[in-house]
């Protein structure tokens, strides 16, 4: 049996050893870009394929459903998760990363509200009915996990009423979903995308089993989506890449109790 201590309190003591060799900020770099190619490519197909951008009820309207879904849901959350795992957040007073935290996610739960709003307002405008296939039950419950996700998060680490053998005892939980809601969202945005293909090329030489050019690039941003939601929670997966005091005890502090 390992003394106390030992692992877990080198791993408190010594926070950067695993570190100096991991190109943890080329890494991140290299993600970004990513994003903003997800973010991009949803855009062009948006645009150039499915006819621009609306805010009226029809299917221009329903355009901004995906491009929102990608960029908060999959982008700026996987961003939002990666927050603790940036050297810089290692040291130092923990509020202002946990703002930053709280923040990102504030946003990303903002613009997939704004994408639900898209598409209901797009279907009750042409008689649609809501909710009946898989991706909408999916896309509905990430976006409600998350929204439980966030407030309770909010309410245990960044107010200071909660006690720390209750913020000990969420920690872990708060983690597992956090990775759970990306995998959701990534699942969500790709039977999204291939619904809208499904529903969208049925006609003449425009069929989606004859694979034309807006399907090969619909489907090569699906691929996007799913290696950036890999790449995310390979990250976070990573334990020389975690917070180094993640699991000691000043770690659990109240947020916003004074910093000594």
């Amino acid at each position: 049996m390992e003394a106390p201590g030992g692992a877990e309190g080198a791993r408190c003591h010594h926070p950067v050893v695993e570190m100096l060799d991991v190109p943890f900020l080329p890494f991140c770099l290299l993600l970004g870009l990513l994003g903003f190619v997800c973010v991009a490519f949803v855009s062009a197909w948006c645009q150039y394929w499915r006819g621009g951008f609306a805010w009226d009820g029809s299917a221009q309207m329903f355009n901004w459903h995906p491009v929102l879904m990608v960029t908060g849901m999959v982008v700026l959350y996987g961003a939002a998760s990666l927050v603790y795992r940036l050297p810089a957040s290692w040291s130092g007073p923990k509020l202002p990363w946990k703002v930053l935290h709280s923040s990102l996610a504030l946003a990303a739960f903002t613009l997939a509200v704004l994408g639900l709003v898209a598409v209901f307002r797009f279907h009750n405008a042409h008689g649609t009915p809501n909710m009946y296939s898989l991706h909408s039950w999916l896309g509905l419950a990430t976006v409600l996990l998350f929204s439980c996700q966030w407030l309770a998060g909010f309410s245990t680490f960044l107010l200071p009423w909660a006690p720390a053998w209750l913020r000990g005892l969420y920690k872990p939980i708060h983690v597992f979903f956090g990775s759970t809601i990306l995998l959701l969202a990534v699942a969500s945005c790709v039977s999204g995308i291939n619904e809208k293909l499904f529903f969208s090329l049925k006609n003449g030489t425009a069929q989606y089993k004859l694979l034309p050019a807006e399907a090969v690039f619909a489907n090569t941003l699906g691929l996007l989506i799913l290696l950036f939601g890999v790449l995310v929670l390979g990250a976070l997966a990573r334990p020389s890449w975690k917070r180094p005091d993640a699991d000691c005890p000043d770690s659990r502090q109240p947020l916003l109790a004074a910093e000594r």
